[in-house]
């Protein structure tokens, strides 16, 4: 049975609009259609036929094209006829308003919203009912409400209808305190035989501090610009997704279970991403995989990486101006689609969309940057316990670093707010000439080569390593960050074991 939300006069304003003015199939970061926005094959085609036209190059169009198109597709042309389409056509052309266009575009997305929860079997006639026709004070009332409430609002408002539901009959929010001693024997023997950490993240040391990448836990990594951010979590993201990697000493060699893992790009591109995953998979400086000039076993080594990531769950977005719900939204689709329970999410700032998705959700309250932020913080750190799942992500440092004596959250760019939700908190530092003068003693031994990055740990929660210091040989070229050696805030080594986490994996019979 057809769905009683419909707007016909709504559908016929968008085609004719569009076919008036196809110049508006250009605005994609403001108009995005979907064939489920037509109720009707015949609008469908038309609308079809249209958008096709203008990607084809057609900036004015007429009846002859359409017919044109369609001669090629009988079955199609055969319905324009049937339904007297050029009468259609001429119709819409005379009632299309451009001024009106935005009011009817948003009823019709608004219809297929509420169509689609209810062919779903939701029923929404408690929020607009088409079919009520005796109290018309009620109809006028729910009308005022569609035509002023957005769709986003909307989607929201049935939202938080189900997980009212969901949190009264099924998640029993309300709880009830429970004994401390509850089950400490059986935590006690499962942390003996699975101890409390995640998958290696890339690199010697800093699994002995962070105790890999743990699920439920969300990790912030900061640096000023060009010191590595994007590209020490591009290794780690490759580290967990990839089974095989270039090592300089022993070749191509194993890197434990593949993880489903999820690299959110903000502000490179998806082939400037590749190309570092190359150079940190075969371990070939990316100015050589730029420029194509391979020497040796380069090239082999770069096609090797090459079969490795198709062959691997790792999956990178691309979210250059994002709002909450686009990062939450992405993350539960790659979740949901791809098994995703790794994600590296480069990296928290403001975006013009978030700043207009915050004003409108506080009713034009302008927020500072710094609760902004904290916010998305806030909610990364949510996502991560609601789909036990971990996430990293990152921050710009703001400009008192180069003058700090000691790298804290008081260094992160916009808000150290930010801190506050995290699991575990590095900044990433290019040594200075007074670090390698300090460290003269340790250095001395001849045992470790000089340093160019340092890592300094504020805050790692359930971990016994804070408040100190990894000295760090970095090839940013290649995205390896190797750390070294440890010492405190002066200088003074600390004594450290490299654990190496195995993860085995059982083989399954199907």
């Amino acid at each position: 049975m057809a769905s009683k939300y419909v707007d016909t006069m709504a559908i016929m304003q968008v085609i004719g609009c569009i076919y008036k003015f196809p110049h508006l199939l250009d605005q994609t970061d403001k108009y995005f259609f979907h064939e489920e926005d037509f109720t009707e094959r015949f609008h469908q085609s038309l609308f079809g036929t249209i958008y096709n036209l203008k990607a084809l190059g057609a900036n004015k169009i007429g009846i002859e094209d359409i017919e044109k198109y369609l001669s090629d597709r009988p079955s199609r042309m055969a319905e324009y006829k049937a339904r007297k389409g050029e009468e259609y056509l001429l119709k819409v052309y005379e009632i299309a308003d451009i001024q009106k266009f935005d009011y009817y575009y948003n009823r019709m997305k608004k219809m297929t919203l509420l169509r689609s929860y209810d062919n779903f079997g939701l029923d929404v006639k408690w929020l607009y009912d088409p079919d009520e026709i005796m109290d018309m004070k009620k109809k006028q009332t729910q009308e005022d409400w569609l035509d002023n409430t957005s769709l986003e609002s909307i989607a929201d408002i049935i939202d938080d209808k189900i997980e009212q539901i969901k949190m009264t009959f099924v998640d029993n929010a309300g709880g009830q305190a429970k004994h401390a001693g509850l089950g400490l024997k059986e935590l006690k023997e499962r942390l003996k035989e699975t101890p409390e950490v995640g998958v290696p993240l890339y690199g010697p040391l800093i699994n002995t501090i962070t105790r890999g990448a743990r699920l439920k836990k969300f990790y912030l990594r900061s640096a000023p610009t060009g010191c590595g951010k994007s590209r020490s979590m591009i290794a780690d993201a490759c580290n967990i997704s990839c089974n095989e990697i270039y090592d300089e000493q022993l070749g191509w060699i194993k890197n434990g279970a593949a993880e489903p893992t999820l690299y959110i790009t903000t502000e490179q591109e998806l082939e400037e991403v590749q190309t570092m995953m190359l150079a940190f998979l075969s371990n070939v400086n990316e100015d050589t995989i730029l420029n194509g000039t391979y020497s040796g076993d380069e090239e082999a080594r770069v096609d090797k990486a090459i079969e490795i990531l198709e062959n691997s769950p790792l999956y990178i977005e691309e979210l250059p101006d994002f709002s909450l719900r686009d990062i939450e939204n992405t993350i539960k689709r790659n979740v949901r689609d791809n098994n995703v329970t790794y994600v590296f999410h480069d990296y928290i700032h403001t975006s013009l969309k978030i700043l207009e998705e915050i004003t409108k959700r506080t009713g034009g309250v302008r927020l500072r940057e710094d609760n902004i932020l904290f916010m998305i913080s806030i909610r990364l750190k949510d996502l991560c316990n609601e789909l036990g799942i971990f996430i990293m992500s990152a921050t710009q440092l703001n400009g008192d670093w180069q003058e700090a004596k000691e790298a804290n959250q008081n260094l992160l760019r916009g808000a150290k707010s930010i801190a506050d939700k995290i699991d575990m908190g590095a900044i990433i530092l290019p040594t200075k000439e007074d670090d390698i003068v300090a460290l003269e003693k340790i250095l001395a031994t001849g045992i470790f080569t000089k340093p160019n990055l340092k890592i300094s740990i504020y805050k790692n929660r359930r971990g016994k390593f804070k408040s100190v210091v990894l000295w760090c040989q970095a090839d940013l070229g290649t995205c390896r960050i190797k750390p070294m050696f440890m010492t405190d805030g002066s200088y003074e080594m600390l004594p450290i074991e490299d654990i190496n986490i195995i993860i085995d994996r059982e083989e399954s019979a199907f």
